[in-house]
């Protein structure tokens, strides 16, 4: 049994590496105009704070980058979100951000941001140890950083999967990958983006080399790892060079020369004076330092080394390493011919491999029960073989997986190259038809579309004319087949629909109702569609006809409006309406089109805002009438979002009272409509 666990080194080393250290040399080229944002960044990066201190500043800037709008710089902003969520190991978060990223750069069409998604995707299922999501996930984006022909990034991406590789046991096919990031980065302008592939690059080929035995390679490499970071300028040296300090001290006890490997375990804790150590690193040196000690006889300081990185560990949350730490706890105490401790902790160590199914882990922990407990050994050998042989068939698994995943993305890349040049073809085919066509239409046509133009703008204002004479009089004239449509579709969506919605509103509410009130209210609600029956019949026949009741009362017709909104509704509805304002002096089409305002605005209420309140004020200023709506409801961005047919009613009735029209609307800040009308 090997005496130092390779695999928590892999599980240590890669997270803090690839997690913290990768992800941040993108930050440090980052420009925040905001202060607070950039203080909240900080801060959420500070390894003297505690992990919920810094999750309470990711929660903080992340709210700021959320009211932005989705521009290059908020986009970078979210990635910055995404770290802070990884180096606390908030998943959940993490991956949420991440996804929010790729639906944003998805809409405006930022291949860059989508490709750096991917990877940031690959990093998460890495993690959580869902290879083969994460293996997918990587080669989506080598795939689009080789057509961007960014070099650095997909040399970063081939870092990433030969980690990977590494992780499931591939070290051959880990090897591929990291030389051919090295031949990538090889001829690269910028020395210092370069060192930082090589060093990630040397890193990981020690630790294959260690997996596979070649110690003399694998210590060449970490030496070649640490050769190149005194080369480069960059911010943490002191906790990288500790990183390598630990992959030295962890090949040496793997040839056993514990004194050598003590000598690293030092020295890497070593470099906590000079620079703010990640506890986790900490954590694994301790661990290591005090494993190398009990091996070399050297009591000093046990068992204290121990439960200090056990503590670290558990309050870090790091699965693997409090593993690890019980399993050398139970070999201290077994040292020290305490059986009952040393079974303690190796049970406490089963028991929590078993919780997150991590097979090696708990074929460790029975290899280490069965010596302890002799009595249980046979029934602690077969659960071992059984798992063994489990283990070896998921890992052939997973290297088929791989092959299949390169195979497929390849086989469909060729194939969309394969449409992509016939679709190329036709392109050009039909363009050269269409070109010719297009010249030909120009030349016979353009005077017909000045003359149709021309005829458009005086239909448009005989339609007007007509339209206002109408209203004013309220007599029955002949009007042109476009005005009445117009007319048809106004009275019908802002009149018709919006009583059909309360009526449709309160019938489903009785559904689960079968007792006599229910079919009581269901007559009513019955005869208020023969009275919608009515009303579209009368538009039908008689389009210039408004009800007399709207015009010789508007104040009644308004307050029986909101009392059927308060009825229908659970939004409550505070109104206000002016005494000082002489309904008299408006003309008959400003109570109109006021009323329909109002009722299509309440309409859009009920269906699109989830409001809990509305006000709707009503008062007179100056001479006009001002005409306020406002609820507290969603919002929407007034510059983005497309005008819908309400909408744009509300505006062409406003227009004809000779009124103005304005509406103010935030995301999540509600919606406020004024209309101001001349008072006549």
């Amino acid at each position: 049994m090997r005496t130092i666990d390779f695999k928590l080194l892999l599980a240590l080393l890669s997270f803090v590496f690839f997690g913290c250290n990768h992800k941040e040399t993108g930050d440090k080229y980052l420009k925040v105009s905001n202060d607070s944002l950039s203080y909240y960044f900080t801060l959420a990066n500070d390894f003297n704070l505690s992990r919920e201190k810094r999750l309470e500043y990711i929660y903080k800037a992340n709210e700021i980058v959320l009211q932005n709008s989705n521009d290059s710089l908020n986009r970078t902003n979210l990635f910055k979100i995404a770290n802070r969520y990884f180096n606390v190991n908030d998943w959940k978060g993490y991956k949420k951000t991440v996804n929010l990223i790729l639906e944003n750069s998805e809409k405006v069409g930022d291949t860059l941001s989508l490709a750096k998604g991917f990877g940031y995707l690959g990093d998460y299922y890495r993690v959580i140890s869902v290879s083969d999501s994460s293996f997918l996930f990587y080669n989506k984006s080598e795939k689009m950083y080789d057509r961007l022909n960014n070099k650095f990034e997909l040399a970063r991406t081939l870092i990433n999967k030969a980690d990977l590789l590494f992780r499931v046991g591939d070290f051959i096919t880990s090897e591929k990958e990291i030389f051919k990031a090295l031949r990538i980065i090889k001829d690269h302008k910028n020395q210092e983006v370069a060192n930082e592939i090589n060093y990630d690059a040397y890193n990981i080929l020690g630790m294959v080399y260690n997996g596979r035995g070649e110690y003399e390679n694998s210590i060449m490499y970490h030496n070649k790892a640490l050769k190149t970071l005194e080369q480069m300028q960059i911010i943490g040296k002191s906790q990288t060079m500790a990183i390598s300090y630990l992959n030295l001290g962890m090949v040496y006890a793997s040839l056993n020369n514990y004194s050598i490997a003590k000598n690293y375990f030092e020295k890497g804790i070593g470099q906590k004076k000079k620079d703010n150590l990640d506890p986790t690193i900490d954590a694994s040196l301790l661990d290591n330092l005090a494993y190398a000690k009990l091996k070399l006889n050297d009591k000093r300081g046990l068992p204290g080394l121990f439960y200090e990185s056990l503590e670290l560990r558990d309050s870090l949350k790091l699965t693997s390493g409090v593993f690890i730490s019980k399993m050398h706890l139970s070999e201290y105490y077994s040292s020290k011919h305490d059986t009952a401790k040393a079974l303690q902790f190796s049970k406490e160590a089963l028991a929590l491999a078993r919780s997150t199914n991590v097979g090696r882990d708990v074929m460790r922990a029975l290899n280490q029960i069965s010596a302890l407990d002799p009595k249980n050994a046979s029934a602690y050998t077969k659960e071992y073989i059984r798992i063994n042989e489990h283990l070896q068939k998921e890992e052939r698994k997973i290297g088929e997986k791989f092959s299949r995943i390169e195979y497929e993305t390849d086989q469909i890349k060729g194939e969309n190259s394969d449409l992509e040049a016939k679709n190329r073809r036709l392109v050009y085919f039909f363009s050269g038809i269409a070109i010719l066509g297009m010249f030909i239409y120009i030349i016979k046509s353009q005077k017909a579309k000045n003359r149709e133009l021309l005829y458009k703008q005086q239909q448009q204002k005989a339609n007007e004319d007509i339209y206002n004479l109408m209203i004013s009089q309220q007599n029955t004239i002949e009007a042109n087949r476009v005005q009445e449509k117009k007319r048809v579709a106004q009275e019908l969506h802002d009149g018709v629909l919006g009583r059909m919605f309360g009526v449709r509103m309160n019938l489903e509410g009785l559904n689960p109702f079968n007792d006599d009130l229910a079919v009581s209210q269901r007559n009513d609600y019955l005869a208020e569609l023969k009275n919608i029956e009515q009303d579209i019949r009368e538009i039908s026949h008689d389009l210039n006809r408004e009800k007399s009741e709207l015009i010789n009362n508007f104040v009644a017709i308004v307050d029986n409006l909101f009392e059927e909104q308060r009825k229908t509704f659970s939004v409550k509805l505070f109104s206000s309406i002016d005494s000082t304002i002489r309904w008299d002096l408006a003309v008959n089409s400003v109570k109109i089109n006021l009323y329909r305002i109002i009722q299509e605005s309440l309409q859009n209420i009920n269906k699109y805002a989830k409001a809990t309140t509305v006000k709707v004020d009503l008062k007179k200023q100056e001479n006009s009438i001002l005409l306020t709506i406002t609820d507290d409801g969603i919002g929407f961005n007034v510059n983005l979002k497309k005008k819908g047919i309400g909408l744009q009613n509300m505006i062409s009735r406003s227009k004809e009272c000779n009124g103005t029209f304005n509406v103010k609307s935030e995301v999540g800040k509600g919606t406020t409509i004024t209309v101001s009308i001349p008072l006549e």
